[in-house]
């Protein structure tokens, strides 16, 4: 039975994966590193790929964050195939305000400590996740309370000021929800797109996923 592995979204952990239901496969979710002082995105890459442990070339599934981790990988591991969820393949897919706040390092003044300690804030997060049941709510806020501190600073900083210029050699596909708030889907060119499905559609709109990551993959174990 092959491994796909797989990387969260900023924030989130392995549990953003546990509604897949992938045929022949097992599901190895890699979650977040605590990053080391002065780390580059390369050098944090490098340390999450050290984890996928494997001679054959990778599946990988990247939600969000993880999307362009999985991309970085590419860049010096074989891998195989690449299904970004929620994510994007560029800058130029990411919104003007993120672009802006990248350039501005608009980051470094987020009062992170603020944040973690308002239900205000994450009543208007959940909003533009697309969290709206309890359950999607709970999810979402258990890993924003407990989150390192230098994960969180380290992460909206690479996520700002990402760059995949170069681009990959490997084959990606894109699934993406036409009500994404967090990447509107008009900016991005995704192969599959969910319609009504947000940003947290791994989660609640698993089944509709799952088809097209058989589909893509082979859901008798081949690569496609």
């Amino acid at each position: 039975m092959r491994t796909i592995y797989c990387i969260p979204g900023f924030g989130v952990d392995e549990r953003i994966f546990s509604n897949l239901h992938i045929d022949n496969a097992i599901l190895q979710c890699i979650n977040w590193l605590d990053p080391l002082k002065g780390e580059s995105f390369h050098s944090y890459a490098m340390r999450m790929a050290d984890l996928m442990v494997t001679d054959t070339p990778l599946t990988i599934i990247g939600i969000s964050f993880g999307g362009m981790v999985a991309q970085e990988i590419a860049r010096f591991r074989k891998v195989k195939q690449i299904i970004l969820i929620s994510s994007v393949k560029s800058r130029s897919e990411m919104p003007l305000y993120m672009r802006v706040a990248g350039a501005l390092k608009l980051n470094k003044l987020f009062p992170v400590k603020v944040v973690q300690r308002s239900d205000r804030i994450y009543k208007i997060a959940n909003r533009r996740l697309g969290a709206y049941t309890p359950e999607e709510q709970e999810f979402a806020n258990v890993y924003r309370k407990t989150a390192n501190l230098n994960y969180i600073h380290w992460s909206f900083d690479k996520i700002l000021n990402w760059r995949n210029l170069n681009g990959t050699a490997t084959a990606i596909t894109h699934i993406h929800g036409s009500k994404d708030q967090v990447l509107p889907i008009k900016y991005i060119k995704a192969d599959y797109v969910i319609e009504g499905g947000t940003h947290m559609m791994a989660w609640n709109r698993a089944e509709e996923i799952s088809r097209i990551i058989n589909k893509v993959t082979g859901s008798d174990g081949r690569y496609l």
